[in-house]
């Protein structure tokens, strides 16, 4: 639907943008900048690129490892950090001092000031419009997410490069669809399906598997008193999805068809679940990965037969699983709209929580708990057929924290195509695909001192940069071990930074100087081993004197006394469990293994105990 059509169903007029002499910035189509109505020229994909990364900044840090993400993916030029010098440089010329672009640390800084920005701006409408519609203000909340549409002129990002076009595209034409939707149910309370029809029917055409438009157009059709419409485009919907997909029409459209053969006018408002853990109060870095997620989350499902969406993150013990899925799930939250569900799959000491417990806690958030202590009398079978009874036509995001394998999932993933699935896991698990596995690895400088920053504040970290990289490199790029040390430094804003530096710097006192409060990274690496099997638990202390590495099996087997074999198994079971890095380029193509820096630490103050025979 066009800004002009959003804004005539509802009775308002488009933003006007030209009224102040100010900067007005422009997301929502092609990326541009205006004064007093003006377009300020900017040539190349480039320039508008690092412009496009700044201001969906939000005036937060961009460090040059992001803004060379979205300019080169994995392939910068040698020049890179001269070339964003230079792309910043002609920013800051050209748009003048009504904006400021900082250098901070690793990165930079946009701050627009009174400066117009059009995603801003719709934001705020459409978050105002969302709420008058639960409040069942309907003719304020088709005004609010009219004016909200009227800021969009054309698709998301339409000139910049390809590789911030496929990370944030998704996300914003999301925001926008939401917005629609929400206006189109707006209008539909108020009595304008007649006016919405013309609209409703073109917009089927150009997205003919659109369940939701599909299903408004039934409605906008059944009031309208052309029912003999009503029914075709159903069956037309339900012809295609048979096609091209291979499903049946999910439960919106079902039941717009249903109420419309019933004679029913009213359409039933369903508030979406969302159980998730909070986000985490500082996040920086991990782009290039949360983009990939996204993308195998929202990708629509295609062809014969299609399968359930799911992506799996795995990394070692701290470093952010559950942070970075956290900060995707709420960012695709808008994109299912039966809800978000989260299940921890460990309890508190790290032991594997027993199915049941998992699903009475899923099924408790989607139908209520006393819904789920009656099916709860029937055993795991019945919690299990009630899971898949309930996911089966549902679009819903099922995030499962902390697989300890494969067995853990059995049951828990959700039964119909059309919800999506996000696991993390210290391993690799054969229920989701190699290419939807996102591994984590340590944090480059350049992000570790961004996210300690976030913590610390800009000003504390510039007048100490020296002993800031110092705390980064004794935390060896680990998010857990930064925040720590973040949160530490946030309540003793009196005590220098050096000083805890120095706590980091001496072996003795660095682990326990990664403690506080309910984040302790000995206890994290502790729960890790006791999930290990008893032999190669006993065997991570005496492999610390072979050092960082890289080193082989028949390396750790001559420090351990083991028979290569047996070694060889415990160096693998402590890949899997996240402990040790496993890399190509031994002799004879054999594997070379590598500990971090703080795992091979706790491995060394860990009392050794004599090793089966």
């Amino acid at each position: 639907m066009s800004p002009r059509t959003a804004d005539a169903a509802s009775g308002e007029a488009g933003p006007d943008t030209a009224a102040s002499g100010a900067l007005a910035f422009r997301l929502l189509g092609p990326v541009s900048v205006a004064r007093a109505g003006t377009v300020v020229p900017l040539s190349g994909a480039k320039i508008h690129t690092v412009l496009a990364v700044l201001l969906l900044a939000r005036g937060a840090l961009v460090t040059d490892s992001r803004l060379s993400a979205a300019l080169w993916a994995e392939e910068p030029p040698a020049t890179s950090n001269a070339q964003i010098y230079t792309y910043v440089s002609r920013l800051r010329k050209t748009l003048g001092n009504d904006v400021r672009i900082s250098r901070q640390g690793p990165g930079y800084v946009l701050d627009t000031g009174n400066c117009e920005v059009d995603l801003f701006s719709f934001e705020r409408l459409e978050r105002l419009g969302r709420q008058a519609l639960e409040e069942n203000r309907h003719a304020e909340a088709g005004r609010l997410l009219g004016e909200a549409l009227g800021h969009w002129s054309g698709q998301a990002l339409e000139n910049v490069t390809e590789h911030l076009l496929r990370f944030e595209r998704p996300r914003l034409e999301f925001l926008r669809a939401q917005a629609l939707e929400r206006r189109i149910e707006a209008d539909l309370s108020l009595g304008r399906h007649r006016l919405l029809v013309p609209d409703l029917l073109s917009l089927v055409a150009r997205f003919p598997m659109d369940e939701s438009l599909r299903a408004h157009l039934i409605t906008a059709l059944h009031r309208s008193d052309r029912q003999a419409e009503a029914v075709q485009v159903y069956g037309e919907g339900r012809r295609i999805l048979d096609e091209q997909l291979g499903v049946v029409p999910g439960r919106q459209l079902s039941e717009a068809y249903l109420r419309m053969l019933r004679g029913e006018s009213a359409v039933p408002v369903r508030r979406p679940v969302l159980l998730l853990p909070a986000r985490a109060a500082a996040f920086t870095g991990r782009t290039a990965e949360a983009a990939r997620l996204r993308s195998l989350l929202l990708r629509r499902p295609s062809g014969p037969g299609a399968r359930l969406r799911a992506a799996l993150v795995t990394g070692m013990p701290g470093s952010g699983k559950t942070a970075l899925a956290a900060e995707v799930a709420h960012g695709c939250a808008e994109a299912f709209p039966d809800g978000v569900v989260h299940a921890d799959l460990q309890d508190a000491d790290g032991a594997a929580r027993p199915p049941a417990s998992v699903l009475a806690e899923l099924l408790a958030a989607l139908d209520g708990s006393e819904e789920t202590a009656r099916t709860a009398r029937h055993g795991t079978g019945g919690l299990l057929r009630r899971y898949r009874a309930r996911t089966a036509d549902a679009r819903l995001l099922v995030v499962l924290d902390d697989a300890s394998g494969d067995a853990q999932l059995t049951g828990l993933l959700p039964a119909g195509p059309d919800s999506a699935l996000l696991v993390t896991s210290r391993t690799r698990l054969t229920a989701v695909p190699t290419a939807h596995t996102v591994s984590l690895g340590p944090l480059d400088d350049e992000d570790a001192v961004a996210l300690l920053t976030e913590c610390v504040g800009d000003d504390r970290a510039r007048a100490e940069p020296g002993a800031v990289r110092d705390v980064v490199r004794h935390c060896a790029g680990l998010p857990l071990a930064l925040r720590i040390a973040g949160a530490r430094l946030a309540a003793r804003p009196h005590r220098s930074v050096a000083r805890f530096a120095g706590r980091l710097a001496d072996p003795h006192t660095r682990l326990a100087a990664l403690s506080y409060g309910t984040l302790d990274l000995p206890r994290t690496f502790d729960r890790a081993v006791t999930r290990l099997s008893p032999a190669t638990g006993a065997v991570l202390p005496w492999l610390a004197p072979v050092g960082p590495g890289p080193f082989t099996a028949p390396c750790a087997a001559g420090v351990t006394g083991l028979a290569e074999a047996e070694a060889e198994g415990a160096l693998e079971e402590l890949v899997d469990a996240g402990l040790l890095f496993a890399e190509p380029g031994g002799a004879l193509g054999e594997d070379r293994y590598r500990f971090h820096p703080l795992v091979l630490l706790h491995a060394d103050t860990t009392p050794r105990t004599d090793l089966p025979r």
